[in-house]
């Protein structure tokens, strides 16, 4: 899967305490299902990402713009979709302290993965950009 490592990176970018402090910043993935079609070397992977930010002291308003803003340009049905809208971004937070709260956030992601033979008999992935046609071609 290649959007959790993106989106960490876009987060550290653009988070000071997330790129000094890469231990506070906790991902991984749930509920996942592959779609495909018989016969083709390509699949979608549909998964529900949780990032979990520990002892985070500048509100959960810093971290969402730059997610929004990934999400903007790697999962844009979220932001577009009235149905991925409704239930395709969520968060929670326990305030630890007058000072830091640790965050959860879940997204429902999507990422359409070509399958390559090589000439060795292997294969090589490629991970393809979003779609122009509407979710679920494949």
């Amino acid at each position: 899967m290649n959007k959790p490592h993106a989106l960490r990176a876009a987060l550290e970018a653009a988070l000071p305490e997330l790129r000094n402090n890469p231990d506070r910043l906790t991902m991984w993935t749930e509920d996942g299902q592959l779609a495909t079609r018989p016969g083709e070397l390509h699949f979608t992977l549909h998964y529900t990402l949780k990032l979990v930010v520990i002892e985070y002291g500048r509100g959960i308003e810093s971290i969402l713009l730059p997610l929004l803003d990934w999400v903007a340009v790697n999962e844009p049905p979220l932001l577009q979709n009235p149905e991925a809208r409704a239930d395709g971004l969520s968060f929670r937070s326990e305030i630890i302290s007058h000072s830091a709260e640790d965050i959860e956030i879940t997204l429902k992601l999507s990422e359409r993965v070509k399958a390559v033979k090589d000439a060795a008999g292997g294969f090589a992935f490629e991970y393809l950009g979003e779609p122009e046609d509407p979710p679920g071609m494949f």
